[in-house]
């Protein structure tokens, strides 16, 4: 799950780590009165769930707040690209008023989780206000890495090795400990997946300040965090994995012209895997459960026939837990609700109860190009989606 800016800082805050004054508002006025108790200087910063701003004109700084009060204007409703977007941009509903800062010096910091070493893992660099990946592709041995055991937390002579990596001495040294301690505490306590301060900024009075932050959360434990929870905003998230979410299925919106309903995530990532191998480009990510119920898979089904970029769809089944005959009459009842769905439809159906999930496709009124195999059911997918393109 992830939050906006605004957020993130809220809940660095509550942890100790500095950060610059602000206020979020979703209108204009409001921003020339925010940019007015700062001190009449400020930066106007676009709230989207995406990285980038500043290159996508979504970051700008204001030198009144009559400046303040006409860039929110114009940031606000527009629909921000950047390369976090993808072309279609993001429309931004609230900017973040932030007091301006005299920067000395833009440092790279940030928390993720290293899976090869079952642990977190700092990633501080001196090239802050950078994207990372070009930082570790130009100069990898710019990037200072300090792993730390979740339980004990970052220690204080890790957080000093980290400092001086980054060149820090004197006070300095001593408040970017701080606050990598207080950062550290931040990530383990909110069970974060990803805490990034692009960039840590050091002042001209040598003080360390968090200018932006990013704060990934992992799903499974949101459970244990109503409050971070209670953050999420869908207006930044796919509408039809919003829904498919409301009715438990695991879905994920892709780039491609064909639709996969599939049960099982492993036998999901080969079917997107052997559409890729066969020419086309799938659609979506979608896992019905191993234990689907009839109403999910319907579900399913509608929500990927109303994706427009869908061009054809294959059903992927391999009945163990579920059977096959469910998956088909589920498949059936959606079409039936749906009325008249044009898009070609192939199916491929292994397993438990298969010869009853076959005859109830075949004796549908809908007319399934039925495959005999994960190959055969690629090649004719791709085929009537008009080569995946």
């Amino acid at each position: 799950m992830k939050i906006h800016e605004y957020q993130a800082k809220e809940i660095l805050r509550r942890y100790g780590v500095p950060t610059p004054r602000g206020e979020v508002t979703d209108d204009p006025a409001a921003a020339r009165r925010i940019c007015e108790s700062f001190g009449g200087r400020c930066v106007v910063k676009a709230q989207i769930h995406a990285g980038g701003r500043g290159k996508g004109g979504g970051v700008k700084l204001a030198a009144s707040p009559a400046e303040a009060e006409e860039i929110a204007g114009r940031i606000l409703g527009m629909q921000l690209v950047t390369p976090q977007t993808g072309p279609g941009g993001q429309t931004v509903r609230k900017v973040l008023i932030e007091e301006a800062v005299a920067i000395a010096e833009e440092l790279y910091l940030a928390i993720t989780l290293d899976r090869g070493r079952a642990r977190p893992m700092i990633m501080a660099s001196r090239a802050g206000g950078m994207d990372i990946e070009e930082v570790a592709a130009k100069d990898p041995q710019a990037i200072v890495r300090q792993h730390f055991d979740p339980f004990l937390g970052l220690l204080p002579f890790q957080a000093r090795a980290v400092a001086s990596g980054l060149g820090l001495r004197g006070t300095t040294a001593r408040q970017a400990q701080k606050l990598l301690l207080s950062l550290a505490r931040a990530y383990v306590e909110t069970d974060a997946s990803l805490a990034e301060i692009n960039p840590l900024l050091v002042t001209a009075a040598g003080d360390v300040v968090a200018l932006d932050a990013k704060m990934n959360f992992d799903g499974n434990a949101l459970f244990r965090h109503p409050d971070i929870v209670a953050m999420r905003d869908l207006a930044e998230e796919n509408p039809l994995e919003v829904e498919a979410g409301t009715y438990g299925l695991s879905y994920i919106k892709l780039d491609g012209s064909i639709g996969c309903m599939v049960n099982g995530a492993g036998l999901a990532m080969a079917t997107m895997d052997i559409i890729k191998l066969h020419g086309g480009e799938p659609a979506n990510f979608l896992d019905v459960g191993g234990s689907a119920s009839q109403e999910a898979v319907k579900n399913a089904f509608r929500i990927l026939v109303s994706d427009p970029a869908v061009k054809a769809v294959l059903i992927n089944i391999f009945g163990g837990i579920a059977r096959t005959d469910r998956i088909a009459r589920g498949v059936v009842g959606a079409l039936a609700e749906l009325g008249e769905v044009k898009l070609p439809v192939v199916a491929r159906l292994e397993g438990t109860n298969v010869e009853e999930g076959r005859r109830i496709l075949e004796a549908s009124d809908f007319d399934f190009i039925v495959a005999r195999h994960m190959a055969d059911a690629a090649q004719k997918v791709v085929t009537a989606a008009g080569g995946g393109a």
